[in-house]
């Protein structure tokens, strides 16, 4: 009987550490982590509103730019992921390069394309800066004339013709030559189901946009290929205090569950700003130290009580020896 008592009260003290361990390992679980955010994807700057890591800017962009093992940032969209060949926050844009449309490269041999298309959920939108040729367009779908040049400046009030007679089509950036056998039409689609309509009946198209280059007027923009997409950066005083170098400088970032705003600090998180962290890591890990002495305390008792259980038992059964100590009562 006694030998019983003994393999049970072993048992008892041998899960006292287990029992550590695994609130040691809660306590350990309780405190935040901080995220890593990448700064670049090769040698484009990732900064708020955009992360490449999850949690990281404003979860209303959250998966749509991503950087590829060959240290690519591409943008995701519902028709596709495009590279991006230039980003910029001093003026909010994107500009990516889609592989279907024309190039000077094709030339007169044009390949199966598709529309270019922006999720509408999303702070994305297509800029007013870019200007669509369409190449050998079916004139018994699409109206195709030659627009007065007072359209350059007042669109408002010209018709919805592909202009047969613009600047680009006449002025075809870096070769104005690749085409002399297939026709060219301008038009700006007011929506991407309107450059999918008008996709159905020409053969391609290519999109150009006019970048700034800093020159007097009217040379201060030239024309380059690629589709300029304008995005809203989301100020909030949260972050504004997150970023803040007299508040700790963290980066602004997201909870990936509640998407509740979180500012991300070099020794953890913070729903504020990183120098609140230090007094909100204090209060937690006066809870988290309360609750383990608690818990060892808890399992402590449970192991003493147990014995005391089984030695009332064993006192009870045992045979009355004067003190002597016996083979059947011996303890140690």
């Amino acid at each position: 009987m006694l030998s019983s008592v003994m393999s049970s009260l072993l048992h008892i003290t041998m899960l006292l550490p287990v029992t550590q361990l695994i609130l040691s390992f809660l306590t350990l679980t309780v405190h935040s982590q901080s995220t890593i955010c990448r700064t670049s994807c090769g040698d484009i700057p990732i900064n708020y509103p955009f992360g490449i890591d999850d949690g990281c800017g404003s979860p209303y962009y959250r998966h749509i730019l991503v950087c590829s093992d060959a240290e690519k940032l591409e943008l995701r969209t519902p028709s596709g992921k495009y590279q991006v060949r230039n980003l910029s926050y001093s003026d909010p844009h994107v500009v990516v390069t889609d592989p279907f449309m024309w190039n000077c490269d094709d030339g007169e041999s044009f390949r199966p394309t598709r529309p270019f298309s922006l999720d509408t959920s999303t702070r994305f939108k297509l800029s007013p800066q870019n200007e669509y040729m369409f190449f050998n367009c079916s004139e018994d779908h699409v109206i195709i004339q030659p627009k007065p040049m007072f359209c350059e400046r007042f669109p408002e009030h010209c018709d919805s013709s592909c202009d047969s007679a613009s600047y680009l089509c006449r002025h075809l950036p870096r070769c104005s030559f690749a085409l002399t056998g297939s026709s060219c039409c301008s038009y700006y689609p007011k929506a991407t189901e309107s450059l999918r309509l008008m996709l159905k009946y020409c053969t391609s198209y290519a999109s150009v946009y006019w970048r700034n280059v800093g020159a007097p007027q009217p040379y201060d923009q030239v024309p380059e290929y690629g589709i300029r997409v304008d995005f809203d950066i989301p100020v909030t005083t949260r972050c504004l205090q997150c970023q803040d170098p007299v508040k700790g400088g963290g980066t602004c970032g997201f909870d990936t569950v509640a998407q509740s705003f979180m500012c991300l600090c070099k020794d953890g998180n913070s729903t504020t700003h990183c120098k609140d962290y230090d007094t909100a890591q204090h209060q937690r890990r006066v809870q988290v130290i309360a609750g383990t002495v608690t818990g060892v305390s808890a399992a402590s008792a449970f192991g003493i009580g147990a014995g005391i259980w089984y030695l009332k038992r064993v006192r009870a059964k045992a045979p009355i020896t004067c003190g002597v100590q016996s083979n059947e009562n011996r303890l140690f």
